[in-house]
């Protein structure tokens, strides 16, 4: 990630540039789905090196997930030695992940157990302290046995993080990809949030105008989630307040500008926050409401009644460190007025980046002014970077 004080400066997503991942793979019906997750590390700049257990092999066959990782499984702990080349001392791997991991090697990697290339590349992971990560994929039965709890708690006690499953169809199946690449970035990227608790508002908001109709904004929150998501990989705790699901972080509904409101005092009153990023477009006016529904075929008059400013509420009741975005074509002034007012950044951009999948931005901090451009995810990267 990168960003510059020229315009136009570009930013990478490429967050595990120079990674070396040691991917297992055990004997779970879900490696199937191994193929997608190596192409999904590799899309983020790793490399990643496979090692499979010979149940896993009656899954998915080495040569498939040769091709998926670009390097040849490991069936087998032969002379090499592999399980010392990439997790021993000064190994090549930075991260040992299991995905998906049965319930039969989670327990082995809990007890020591060393009968499988997979569990041997696990103990010499954790005894090299490097990090560790698994994913659990089963029956409910399984993941239900009080033995399996009992060691997916210890795992946690020795600072393994294990990824929790998707409960569907009375089945832990393996979780999604894109949350185990997040669990392997959260890992990888330093957290220097670590132990921080960040609260983001995000998307559009809507308010009604009659029992059928809204007023709203051409906001998707794209760049909400990527704040979000950001924040995450560099090891916040992250509570979202918007209409939508994101993985890996707490989602708070809330779908106009008064439900934004209420929860997030809710958040700062009850729980208290080190972060603030208002991302979302809250609404600055809400119509008043008519019953029913407005007849067509004749001219309408809305009544809008403007809105208190949530950000200014926050600013003055809990003082958190806050990162503002403001919408215009020459909105400097007004972000510097932002900033003499205790807001810590404000990211300027253009009504064109509403919806879409890239944006350039101005980010004016105490530290100065940059431009950004590319991805949300770029972008987002290069606030934080910021900030940082």
């Amino acid at each position: 990630m990168a960003y510059g004080a020229g315009r136009g400066a570009l930013v990478t997503g490429r967050t595990l540039e120079g990674k070396v991942i040691a991917l297992g793979v055990t004997g779970s019906i879900a490696a199937v789905e191994v193929v997608g997750l190596a192409h999904a590390l590799r899309r983020r700049g790793a490399e990643v090196q496979a090692v499979m257990t010979q149940a896993a092999t009656r899954i998915i066959h080495p040569d498939a997930v040769t091709y998926a990782t670009g390097r040849p499984a490991i069936t087998a702990i032969t002379g090499m030695v592999e399980h010392v080349e990439f997790c021993g001392e000064g190994g090549k791997a930075d991260l040992f992940l299991v995905a998906p991991c049965t319930a039969n090697t989670l327990t082995k990697i809990a007890l020591g157990i060393d009968d499988t290339p997979v569990t041997t590349f696990a103990t010499t992971a954790i005894g090299r302290g490097m990090p560790v990560i698994i994913a659990p994929a089963m029956h409910g039965s399984m993941y239900r046995h009080p033995a399996i709890a009992g060691h997916m708690k210890g795992l946690a006690e020795w600072g393994i993080d294990v990824v929790e499953p998707r409960i569907d169809e009375g089945k832990a199946k393996l979780a999604t990809p894109e949350s185990i690449v997040l669990h392997v970035e959260r890992a990888l990227l330093g957290k220097p949030l670590g132990g921080r608790r960040v609260v983001v508002t995000s998307g559009p908001c809507a308010e009604a105008v009659d029992d059928v109709r809204i007023l709203t904004t051409r906001s998707t929150g794209m760049m909400g989630r990527e704040m979000a998501l950001q924040a995450y990989r560099l090891g916040a705790d992250v509570t979202v307040v918007h209409n939508g699901d994101l993985p890996c972080v707490r989602n708070i509904p809330a779908g106009s500008a008064a439900e934004m409101r209420e929860a997030v005092h809710r958040i700062f009153r009850e729980e208290g926050a080190d972060i603030y990023v208002s991302a979302a477009a809250i609404s600055d006016f809400s119509p008043r409401r008519v019953k029913g529904k407005i007849r067509s075929g004749a001219p309408v008059t809305l009544d809008l009644d403007p809105l208190p400013k949530l950000l200014g509420e926050v600013q003055a009741s809990y003082h958190p460190v806050t990162i503002a975005f403001k919408l215009g074509r020459d909105e400097t002034r007004a972000a510097k007025e932002m900033l003499d007012l205790g807001v810590r950044a404000v990211v300027v951009n253009t009504p064109e980046a509403m919806g879409a999948p890239a944006a350039e931005v101005t980010i004016l901090s105490r530290s100065g002014t940059r431009t950004a451009r590319g991805s949300k995810e770029e972008v987002a990267a290069a606030v934080w970077t910021a900030l940082l």
